[in-house]
């Protein structure tokens, strides 16, 4: 027998979480499916759970833990009444009302549905590539930039966004060092222009990392040579990978709108998908600014038009 929720929220990222703290304050006792600790794709917490210090989140001027941070968010919506279940989304059902959702082994039915399934950072896929995340290997420059200041790094990937990240590193960096696996840059014009003209930027064109050094923390880096193999050795103490972002709308597809590259449609000035009653808030449908404030930001106006939206309903 399938236990029914007014709101059933997918996903316990900064996006899920808020959404959950301001439907439980609206007593719509929302009901949360916050992922499995052993996934990478979506596991309780979010990408916040990978991250360290936390240092641009207000109201911490002395920075935070990542975890402890998303643990703050889950008391929060427990305090109000949410109520959670540690288990991964296998299926799901949104051809009819109530809509229908399934984990492994359980059923529940919904009168609407928040998605805050989050996207996660395309990896090098290297064997201590993941242990090292928060320890000199990251994903956000803007996020992580400023613990490197006077320190010389380095910045994969060849488009726009990993050479905005290499512009923006030089803020802090000592120098940068662009790693590109072909002999042109995929980023715009201008772009390129800016990264060739700026001289803290070394761009080393026919290479990939290939290994990293450093147990506790990074502290070099391999480059492969993609022509010819030869290796050679790179001291940098950070690593920023900007190779791309996948949203983890898996379950979704032909289900719910969404671009080519997954990330779920919305109209513009909400959180509203193309179904009525179902919602996506967070970095699911942000591939702009992924921040953990603006996923917060973006759960909260899921909750305000979910809640209108059942109040029109009833």
């Amino acid at each position: 027998m399938a236990t029914h929720h007014h709101v059933l929220i997918i996903g316990s990222g900064p996006a899920g979480l808020t959404a959950a703290i301001y439907t439980a304050r609206a007593n719509l006792s929302p009901f949360i499916i916050e992922g499995e600790p052993s996934s990478t794709t979506d596991q309780p917490g979010g990408q916040l759970m990978l991250t360290t210090e936390v240092e641009n989140f207000p109201g911490f001027p002395d920075g935070i833990m990542g975890p402890e941070l998303m643990g703050r968010f889950r008391e929060q919506a427990a305090r109000f009444g949410a109520t959670f279940l540690t288990d991964k989304v296998t299926r799901v059902d949104f051809s009819a009302r109530p809509f229908r959702v399934w984990t492994r082994d359980q059923e529940f039915t919904a009168d609407s549905i928040i998605v805050s399934t989050g996207a996660q950072s395309l990896m090098l896929g290297l064997p201590n590539e993941t242990a090292l995340v928060g320890h000199g290997v990251s994903t956000c420059a803007t996020c992580d930039g400023f613990f490197f200041r006077g320190h010389e790094i380095a910045v994969v990937g060849g488009g726009d966004s990993a050479v905005e990240e290499a512009m923006f590193l030089t803020k802090f960096a000592s120098k940068v060092h662009l790693i590109v696996r072909r002999d042109t840059l995929r980023a715009s014009r201008i772009m390129q222009d800016r990264a060739i003209a700026n001289e803290k930027i070394q761009i080393h064109w026919n290479s990939r990392v290939s290994e990293l050094q450093g147990e506790q923390s990074l502290s070099g880096v391999t480059l492969t040579d993609t022509n010819d193999n030869s290796t050679r050795p790179l001291a940098v103490t950070g690593l920023f990978i900007a190779i791309g972002h996948k949203p983890n709308t898996a379950i979704f597809q032909s289900v719910l709108n969404m671009e080519d590259t997954g990330y779920l449609l919305t109209r513009d000035g909400s959180t509203y998908t193309d179904i009525e009653g179902i919602f996506a808030c967070g970095d699911v449908q942000d591939h702009t600014y992924r921040q953990a404030i603006t996923a917060a930001g973006s759960g909260c106006m899921a909750a305000l038009d979910c809640e209108r939206w059942l109040e029109h309903q009833h």
